[in-house]
């Protein structure tokens, strides 16, 4: 049965509605409305790396003496001792992150259980942090000289003076010390966030401790240490005063990092030392788009075909 309203009686409105909360209005919409925490991040980036790389990569081609707008980068490619800086970044940052990791793994993954000095030992892997590639590489001047305690311990064993710094080495060590801390913070919190009743469950079916080890452990933490090396080869690749304290910067260690330096403090040539940095940025983002295309498969597995 309809019921109608009687003649001459007011038709009744429904209340107005109260206004809406923005988050409301925007879940009505079908948008997540907690996208909105990342904008101050977003704008972060774009103020701090956005502009300046699409500032510098306009400038680089603009090169000081006008002509061809590529002069610049093919000058750098067209220059044996430039273009070769390119292999000695890769030489030393790719050893540099693969070490850092390695060394930092198993220490972080003994850190998800607790024992006795967990809190010294933490304290004392990430001090590097606190000094920094500048104080790090001053100290090694006096720590590795011919005179200093290391090659002193190696001169009492017998073993002859080795030359730890001024070279490779030198650039290698320091760069290592500043990397691992890096590594042992993230690890820590990939390895904290694997559940032990998983290993628990294993356990109870019999699993020996190298089998949840190899066959648990490892795969859930494979993304993670996939990241840790990712993070460890963009400190790496940016190194500069390890570069030029402790190594050899006129060869070994002429990283890609010098001749931008050389460029714009030493000749006021900021075009060339813009497409430097573009060369050096383009040559990080397709490494690390690699990484996180590997890193995103093995989080979420082969591809599987056929029927369910």
């Amino acid at each position: 049965m309809t019921l109608t309203a009687e003649p001459g009686t007011p038709a009744t409105t429904a209340p107005p509605r109260p206004p809406q909360p923005l988050r409301h209005r925007l879940a009505e919409r079908g948008v997540d409305w907690t996208l909105l925490l990342i904008l101050p991040a977003v704008l972060i980036i774009g103020a701090l790396f956005v502009y300046p790389f699409l500032y510098g990569l306009s400038i680089s081609f603009q090169p000081l003496e006008g002509g061809d707008p590529l002069a610049n980068y093919t000058d750098f490619f067209g220059d044996p001792y430039l273009r070769d800086s390119i292999w000695k970044t890769l030489r030393l940052a790719v050893p540099v992150a693969v070490l850092s990791v390695a060394a930092a793994a198993p220490l972080a993954f003994r850190m998800r259980r607790d024992f006795p000095g967990r809190r010294i030992v933490t304290l004392v892997v990430l001090l590097p942090l606190t000094f920094g590639s500048v104080l790090i590489a001053q100290g090694m001047t006096q720590v590795f000289s011919p005179t200093g305690w290391t090659n002193l311990l190696l001169t009492s064993l017998g073993v002859p003076q080795q030359q730890f710094i001024y070279n490779y080495t030198g650039t290698f060590i320091a760069t290592t010390l500043v990397s691992i801390p890096f590594a042992f913070v993230m690890l820590m919190g990939f390895f904290g966030g694997i559940d032990r009743s998983i290993e628990d469950a294993a356990a109870t079916l019999g699993a020996s401790r190298a089998a949840r080890f190899w066959r648990i452990i490892m795969p859930l933490a494979v993304p993670g240490l996939i990241t840790a090396f990712t993070l460890c080869l963009v400190e790496a690749f940016a190194v500069f005063p390890s570069a030029i304290l402790v190594g050899q910067p006129d060869n070994a260690t002429h990283v890609l990092t010098l001749p931008i330096y050389q460029a714009a403090s030493q000749r006021s040539d900021y075009p060339a030392a813009a497409a430097i940095a573009v060369v050096m940025t383009v040559l990080e983002l397709v490494i690390l788009g690699v990484l996180m295309l590997l890193r995103n498969r093995l989080y979420r597995g082969p591809a599987t075909g056929g029927k369910g």
